[in-house]
């Protein structure tokens, strides 16, 4: 249907109609305007949620140890991506869209604007048409009441007997020019209304259904133009569509990625220290500690030197007290202490070995060190092959380059690589000497009396940690105490008691400072593999110094006067205080 047949009569709505849409156009920029601000403004919210919520550069290697912290970083990875999409949005639609929208709006003014003023200068020209039309007929009007009027005129005077014959020809002469006059203005009259006709047909058969025409392709254009713009931005979010999908499922893959399972693991990796579960604590029977013992190789009464205050046992356990170490309090210091220790694991500054750590923990560190240095060498041999090959492709062709300007960097290459080797290989025999070693323990357990543990418990030991014919696993290595340490305990020990002296030979006491308890039988060998510790040999007799303090290890004396500690799972005691009960 055609706005200039139908609408023949409606050009002043028309006008109005068209400009309706090119305020809707306008409106429909600010509109989008509006939604790529909001979309922008989201996608800076999500980053920067995203951004709160990001682990710390310290933080991000204990993230990746457990998986509900790893798969959360990895939701926020994938937030950031969807936020990414957004802003594609906003930015082809900044681009295309309203780009096109304000093209169209420029156009269709221009295009309304050249429509308005033809239909002004075809409504122009048939306004003039009916003024001359109007004009013409006026005239004609004119001239037709003149020439009645002389008409008139003349038939009263040839009826009047009064007037002169002369008087009567010239009313007649008046007459016929009035008549005469009547008669051009009626033809002029009649060809200017055949024009004005013809132009008002022409007018609204064909000038104004031209305009109409044009006005109405204009509106349809824009109408177009919407309907492509409103796909346009469809189909621009159904683009990212799949970008956001991916997004999406990579949150439900970092969901089923969460193991409860996975990081109770981790946990215990991460904070078992190796140690054995403390022993129960024994019974202290305080009315055995007046009976002399009169069983002593030195014969010595055995009240006596318990009385004394400057035995090791009670210097031990002095000294664990002042330090928070000793007694059933002790277990829960140390087990901060090493909690502390596998927290800050690599974070401070530890021994070579790592024999300051938990025996899990230093195995960890080891075997991780290992890992390095593998990596490091694997690096390195690659390296070299390339220069390697570049050397064969300058022997090759000289012209690109000199083969013996390499020869000093793969000389440098192989002395790096046989320095990392060595390394590894130093810690390699750190793990090798960690696994056929016992491993050290942090402090000693504070001296129990002397009678606090039994045989029956030696051999229950025994017969849960070793298999028929072999020898149990020995405990942890007892701590040797220092002479400063002695010496800085004994002072605070004289000033507080002011009784005992003791001597000090290489961090030890001599003979009187351990009255013999007991005898003790090795049942198997041992050879002693750090410091404070003593070797012996399958059936060897030993003298009984000190008992065991829940660590696992025994003081001895062999009868060539050393001293030391022994595993107490490695040998059979018998105490003297056993057979006065």
């Amino acid at each position: 249907m055609s706005w200039g047949t139908e609408l023949w009569d409606q050009y002043d709505t028309i006008a109005t109609h068209t400009q309706k849409g090119i305020d809707f156009c306008e409106r429909f920029t600010h509109f989008l305007k509006d939604r790529c601000s909001i979309e922008l403004k989201y996608a800076s919210e999500l980053k920067k949620l995203v951004k709160s919520y990001q682990p710390k550069k310290k933080e991000e290697e204990e993230y990746q140890q457990y998986s509900w912290a790893a798969r959360f970083w990895d939701v926020l990875k994938e937030l950031h991506d969807l936020a990414g999409q957004h802003e594609v949005i906003a930015e082809n639609t900044q681009g295309q869209v309203m780009k096109d929208v304000q093209s169209l709006i420029s156009e269709m003014k221009q295009q309304r604007r050249k429509d308005l003023q033809d239909g002004a200068k075809v409504q122009d020209q048939l306004k003039e048409s009916l003024a001359k039309l109007d004009k013409s007929r006026k005239n004609y009007e004119k001239a037709f009441k003149m020439a009645e009027k002389a008409t008139d005129d003349y038939r009263k005077a040839d009826a009047d007997i009064n007037l002169s014959r002369a008087e009567v020809e010239k009313t007649r002469n008046q007459m016929m020019i009035k008549n005469s006059q009547c008669d051009e203005s009626k033809n002029e009259y009649a060809a200017q209304l055949q024009q004005t006709n013809q132009h008002q047909r022409d007018h609204y058969t064909q000038q104004m259904p031209s305009v109409f025409q044009q006005m109405q392709s204009m509106e349809e254009n824009r109408i177009n133009k919407i309907k492509s713009m409103v796909k346009q931005i469809a189909d621009i979010e159904r683009s990212v569509i799949p970008i956001i999908n991916t997004c999406i499922d990579g949150m439900v893959k970092a969901s089923d990625g969460i193991s409860a399972e996975e990081d109770s693991k981790a946990v215990i990796d991460k904070y078992k220290s190796g140690f054995p579960i403390p022993a129960d604590i024994p019974f202290e029977d305080l009315s055995n500690s007046s009976v002399i013992d009169t069983s002593n190789a030195n014969g010595t009464p055995k009240n006596s030197l318990d009385n004394r205050k400057g035995t090791v046992s009670d210097k031990k356990k002095n000294r664990k007290d002042k330090k928070g170490g000793g007694g059933l309090f002790g277990i829960f210091t140390s087990s901060k202490a090493t909690i502390n220790k596998i927290i800050g694991l690599l974070g401070e500054e530890s021994k070579e070995d790592f024999s300051d750590l938990p025996p899990n923990q230093q195995r960890k560190a080891l075997n991780r060190k290992i890992d390095e240095f593998k990596k490091e060498i694997a690096r390195e041999t690659a390296e070299r092959e390339g220069m390697l090959k570049m050397k064969d492709v300058y022997v090759n062709n000289p012209a690109l380059g000199d083969p013996n300007a390499l020869e000093k960097k793969i000389e440098e290459n192989a002395q790096k690589i046989d320095s990392l080797q060595a390394e590894m290989r130093k810690y390699q025999g750190y793990l090798a000497n960690m696994d056929a070693k016992p491993s050290p323990v942090g402090q000693r357990r504070n001296s129990l009396s002397d009678d606090s543990i039994s045989q029956s418990s030696t051999n229950m030991e025994m017969s849960q940690t070793s298999l028929p014919g072999q020898p149990p696993v020995a405990a942890n290595e007892p701590e040797v105490y220092t002479d400063e340490e002695f010496e800085e305990e004994g002072a605070i020990d004289d000033e507080e008691d002011h009784v005992g002296e003791f001597e000090h030979a290489e961090g030890d006491f001599d003979e009187e400072g351990f009255p013999v308890i007991g005898t003790c039988r090795a049942l198997y060998i041992y050879e002693a593999g750090n410091e404070g510790s003593v070797a012996m040999t399958e059936g060897e007799e030993m003298f009984v110094l000190e008992q065991d303090q829940g660590d696992g290890w025994t003081r001895v004396r062999k009868h060539d006067n050393s001293e030391g500690f022994v595993p107490t799972s490695y040998i059979q005691c018998h105490f003297y205080d056993q057979d006065e009960v």
